[in-house]
């Protein structure tokens, strides 16, 4: 399935079949590497969301009624599809994302192929109370059921990954599913959509492209059940009203700006060359990326020098890509614009004199809790380092945002790494390490990071549904 010329189309994939928008209508893919038009995708409108929610409810209705063994059987084809067809996959992805194509290849397909694996399994393992007589004469057990047609919208940041851990547990749990992509990132999603037909009826799994109107007609659906977005906390809040009209179920992961504790006992060159790696990786176009870090006053100078050596040493387009559109460039400028004077950009800053939309990795020292640089989630290879002076202050600035989703802790004391684990109002703490996801373990946040899981068991159980059975 080598790209062609025809390969630059791209389409819907509805009801099992390849399709352009009804209206004709498309959205010019760019490169960001490049800053240059590379493909162009479907703009969907009303008649392709009513066709492809159509589609997934018709598939529910058989689809629903497999067995847990014939669910994990075409989730384990769909991951040796994805490892079969890895070229394509990377070509698809780094057109849209300028991702260095290393990096997706090693660190991100087998994290997409492990994803389905794991909810293969998992399809047959759903926990449920054993039967049980709780009042006489009578025994009651618990179902657990899918919950219908799931629209599920996903970012650009990791356009596959994203869509993977959407589509494999709602499949796995026997639900359908119509998924809209980013509108700049629609390539690789679309690409799974056809490799993975061969092993699903056709409406299972519907891959609608379009741009933000497509996504509030998916949501507004009636066939629509549950809806399922990582994205913004601008479009949870949207779609959570959207939402409640037709009391459909909604899980929200969000925003991030994930606060990095660095007391005062560690080794100050490996834990900065560690967290340097981390902060720039896809351009810190992460919700969990370590760019808001909290030092210790007694090594703060030691540690933002030996940072700003280890984030100069970050390669644009090797170690890390470019901002994905020129409009995410812009944001994050105009936040380095607007420092305040108390605030130093130690290294980086400026955006590259090369095509494409790249920026320096930067390191911007000296800020205050108050500074929107620090409050707001930057989404670029940009990281804020600011003094502490004791645990107490330490926790207190970290848990003072109004986003949720992860934090680290970096020290050799154990006890004071427990009592942050314990503090930090997170759904994700790290101890010692920061940015691993592993498939068994739930990635979901609290407060303005949303609320649900991704991944785990956990992420399983958010497609079904319980149902009490008394005989």
């Amino acid at each position: 399935m080598a790209e062609t010329e025809k390969d630059s189309v791209i389409l819907n994939h509805i009801g099992g079949a390849d399709l352009p928008a009804a209206s004709g209508e498309v959205t010019h893919l760019v490169d960001p590497a490049s800053g240059e038009t590379h493909r162009s995708a479907p703009r969907s409108g009303p008649a392709d969301v009513q066709a492809a929610c159509a589609a997934a409810a018709a598939a529910y209705e058989t689809w629903s009624l497999t067995t847990p063994g014939e669910r994990q059987r075409a989730l384990l084809r769909i991951a040796d599809e994805v490892e079969a067809h890895a070229d394509d996959l990377v070509a698809a992805e780094v057109g849209d994302t300028g991702k260095p194509a290393g990096l997706f290849r090693d660190d991100e397909l087998p994290a997409i192929v492990d994803a389905f694996r794991f909810f293969a399994g998992a399809a047959r393992a759903l926990p449920g109370a054993a039967a049980g007589e709780y009042t006489e004469g009578r025994t009651s057990l618990l179902r657990r059921e899918p919950i219908g047609v799931c629209a599920q919208i996903t970012p650009w940041n990791y356009p596959l990954m994203m869509a993977a851990w959407k589509i494999a547990p709602a499949l796995a749990a026997g639900n359908t599913t119509v998924l809209k992509p980013a509108d700049t990132t629609p390539s690789s999603v679309a690409l799974l959509a056809r490799i993975a037909a061969g092993h699903l009826p056709p409406g299972a799994l519907n891959v609608l492209c379009g741009d933000r109107d497509t996504g509030r007609a998916l949501v507004s659906h009636p066939e629509v059940r549950m809806i399922a977005v990582t994205g913004s906390v601008r479009a949870g809040q949207e779609i959570a009203a959207a939402a409640a009209a037709d009391l459909k179920r909604v899980h929200l992961e969000l925003g991030g700006n994930a606060p990095v504790i660095v007391h005062d006992d560690v080794d100050i060159d490996s834990t900065a060359a560690e967290l340097a790696t981390v902060a720039y990786y896809n351009a810190g176009q992460d919700c969990t990326a370590p760019t808001r870090l909290l030092v210790h006053t007694r090594v703060y100078d030691a540690f933002v020098a030996a940072l700003a050596a280890h984030a100069a040493k970050q390669r644009p387009g090797a170690d890390f890509g470019p901002l994905n559109s020129a409009g995410q460039l812009a944001s994050v400028q105009r936040l380095l614009n607007a420092l305040p004077a108390h605030a130093e950009i130690v290294t980086g800053g400026s955006r590259l004199r090369r095509p494409g939309h790249f920026l320096e990795a930067t390191v911007i020292a000296g800020v205050r809790q108050s500074d929107e640089i620090v409050q707001e989630e930057i989404f670029g290879p940009v990281v804020t380092v600011q003094r502490f002076t004791d645990e107490d202050e330490a926790l207190r600035l970290a848990n003072d945002v109004r986003f949720g989703l992860a934090a680290s802790v970096w020290t050799a004391d154990h006890e004071r790494a427990m009592r942050a684990t314990r503090t930090l109002h997170t759904g994700i703490v790290w101890v010692n390490t920061h940015g691993t996801t592993v498939s068994e373990m739930p990635h979901g946040g609290v407060k303005h990071s949303g609320y649900g899981s991704d991944l785990s068991m956990s992420g399983l159980l958010d497609y079904t549904q319980g149902k009490h059975v008394m005989l």
